[in-house]
């Protein structure tokens, strides 16, 4: 994929967050995200409608912005992923609301992170009880020793989440953790430690399909839980 086509799925994810099925459906009617760039404004005024919030969005200066932004965070080994890439994991990509792009941090190129033949999702309350902590553990030091070896998915948040992510790097098991916040943040705080772990572990990551500077708000943790 070249880079004007990565930079315009990064300016389209900025802009249809929250209703990637817009971006979606233009994608599918024009033929690529770059060509969305391209458009007129009455093109665009027959496409979304004139009264669109959208309209306004998609314009050069969304595009420049998304350039600089993936250039900036590649230097600090942050990739960004559209979703028509290879390597975009297949299973979010079979979303109907699948993200328009994936903001990864890892040692292991995206080509290859989700290559893993299986994956389980591992998640629960986060005033997890000892007993709860010590099963979590259990459960996934028991995927560990079975032929598969799944990816451990979850969500770095307080209680399952993150004994699942522990135990599955303790295991030897690759883990993907999924934010609610932009890549460059980690919340809570008290895990930035922890995360670091994960994303210089080879096979693990963290991901996101939020911009830089998303705060932690409740509506982003139901979103990104698909």
């Amino acid at each position: 994929m070249n880079n004007e086509e990565k930079y315009s799925l990064c300016a389209l994810n900025r802009i249809f967050g929250f209703e990637p099925k817009v971006a979606h459906a233009l994608i599918a009617h024009i033929g690529s995200a770059s060509e969305i760039f391209r458009l007129t404004e009455k093109e665009l005024n027959i496409l979304t409608g004139p009264w669109s919030k959208y309209k306004g969005r998609i314009c050069s200066r969304a595009l420049d912005e998304a350039s600089e932004e993936v250039d900036r965070l590649s230097e600090k080994g942050i990739s960004f992923i559209g979703y028509t890439e290879a390597g975009y994991p297949e299973l979010l990509a079979d979303c109907e609301d699948a993200p328009v792009g994936l903001y990864i941090r890892s040692r292991t190129p995206a080509s290859r992170l989700f290559d893993y033949g299986r994956s389980i999702a591992v998640v629960g309350t986060r005033d997890i009880s000892p007993y709860g902590q010590e099963w979590c553990s259990r459960i996934v030091h028991g995927l560990a020793a079975s032929s598969g070896k799944p990816a451990i998915i979850s969500g770095l948040a307080l209680g399952t989440d993150i004994c699942a992510h522990r135990e599955a790097v303790a295991s030897g098991l690759p883990t993907i953790a999924v934010m609610a916040t932009g890549p460059e943040d980690v919340y809570p705080c008290r895990h930035r430690g922890f995360a670091e772990k994960i994303a210089d572990t080879e096979g693990c990551a963290l991901i996101t399909d939020y911009p830089p500077g998303t705060a932690p708000l409740a509506i982003h943790f139901l979103r990104r839980n698909r």
